[in-house]
């Protein structure tokens, strides 16, 4: 059966696009983690500082609301009440504190037994003598509170006489770091999009010459592959008529020339592998809009046919197991030279008695075909470089005579090409299997 090769495609390469987005992705977030943390440490110090300051000014509150102990003390005996006295901050009572109170706080004082003698302010959360500093939240407010413990020293000791505990509210501190988060927000907006946009810059800079000199590399690939196709040609056409007259060569050169025509073959193989990845870079490959539908099940038929042989020689069981119908729109020699890799791929590293078995199985919105060997397998550490091309594993898959390296590259290439996609699992000593999905017509 014939598989007819289309004509050109023309498509962009999408590797310096998903190289430039990477770069961009990882340059931005390198810059919004520091960014970030950049802010974060100034919230963070800037609510210290801010928390700071009000400590500051309670313990200088209640140093004068200290003072004034006594006072308040003997005004409320004065007072002859039972009850505490709520001092109403009229200036009844001459003391410092008045002059320094602010309307959002809090002065209570507390007699040794921790029992309330006076309280003045709006302020007063719970009563808890037990700690220094303390914040409450009380009604979505939080305030903070600072208390000292007021003593009375004589020459022999020093004794307890009463508490103070002065309480504010830090409204006026969230609405500063409310204010302080609105704007942290909007800056960071404003330098995500000024860094989203020098990123794109540095990168389209960074890039450029790299894509340059990759664009050089393959059209040098390119035009050595489709230079030393006609050298090679000539080499071997000498070759085949010199072999063709084996009664005029010497005995002694049978061996060399059987060399030197081996050596061409693997050159030529070489040489039409590169060529066809150096098209598939330079987008050259058939279009798919001149694809047509494939009986894959007939292709896979022909192909196991065509490599029995080589299986039956090396006493390896090929095996297919397929469904009657099974088509996928494509490019016949393309697929043909996909599944040929992988088969030979899979019968040269199987040993001999071993299987190597051919999966065809179709679903609702693809179709699979899967290439179980029972050979050698592949490393877990290998795994991820299986389709890259010259790819060798020296422990476990030594380039095999006349191979080129390149066969799971190419193979990956043109699954890709039939908007497929190629993937393997293995186990060393055990075997390998290679998995091509490929979308059903109607899903392409």
């Amino acid at each position: 059966m014939a598989w007819d090769i289309g004509s050109k495609r023309d498509a962009i390469n999408p590797q310096f696009r998903s190289l430039s987005w990477r770069l961009l992705l990882s340059y931005l977030g390198v810059m919004m983690a520091i960014s970030g943390t950049s802010m974060i440490a100034v919230y963070e110090f800037f609510s210290f500082s801010l928390y700071q300051q009000l400590d500051r000014q309670l313990l200088t509150l209640a140093d004068a609301a200290t003072h004034s102990f006594s006072e308040v003390k003997e005004h409320k005996k004065a007072s002859k009440m039972d009850d505490f006295r709520g001092l109403d901050d009229d200036g009844d009572l001459d003391i410092p504190w008045q002059n320094i109170q602010q309307p959002s706080q809090g002065i209570e004082w507390f007699d040794p037994d921790r029992q309330l003698i006076a309280k003045a302010g709006k302020i007063f959360p719970p009563i808890d003598l037990s700690h220094y500093h303390r914040t409450y939240t009380i009604n979505n407010q939080k305030i903070r509170t600072l208390t000292l413990q007021i003593n009375r020293s004589s020459e022999s000791q020093s004794e307890i006489i009463g508490y103070v505990r002065i309480s504010e509210s830090t409204e006026s501190i969230q609405m500063v770091l409310k204010k302080l988060r609105l704007g942290m927000m909007l800056g960071g907006i404003l330098v995500s999009g000024l860094t989203a946009f020098g990123g794109m810059w540095l990168t389209k800079q960074s890039l450029n010459p790299i894509e340059k000199s990759f664009e050089k590399l393959k059209q040098f690939t390119a035009d050595a592959s489709h230079e030393l196709r006609n050298p090679l040609a000539g080499i071997r056409a000498c070759v085949e008529v010199i072999q063709s007259h084996p009664e005029r060569i010497n005995p002694a050169d049978i061996d060399k020339l059987k060399a030197i025509a081996s050596g061409v073959n693997q050159m030529t193989s070489l040489v039409e592998d590169l060529l066809l990845l150096a098209r598939q870079d330079q987008d050259d490959l058939p279009l798919t809009t001149n694809w047509v539908m494939i009986p894959l099940n007939e292709l896979l038929e022909d192909l196991v046919e065509f490599l029995s042989p080589q299986a039956e020689e090396k006493e390896v069981q090929l095996i297919l197991y397929m469904p009657t119908d099974v088509k996928i729109k494509g490019e016949g020699n393309q697929l043909w030279r996909l599944f040929l890799n992988l088969i030979e791929n899979a019968i040269y590293y199987t040993d001999t008695g071993g299987k190597v078995i051919v999966y065809l199985e179709q679903q609702e919105k693809s179709v699979w075909v899967r290439i179980e060997d029972t050979g050698i397998g592949i490393s877990l550490e290998q795994l991820p470089f299986v389709f890259d091309r010259l790819w060798r594993a020296d422990q476990a898959r030594n380039r095999r005579k006349g191979g080129s390296g390149l066969g799971l590259a190419i193979a990956q290439t043109l699954a890709q090409n039939h908007q497929g996609e190629i993937t393997v699992t293995s186990q060393l000593g055990k075997g390998s299997c290679f998995s091509v999905r490929f979308p059903t017509p109607s899903h392409t």
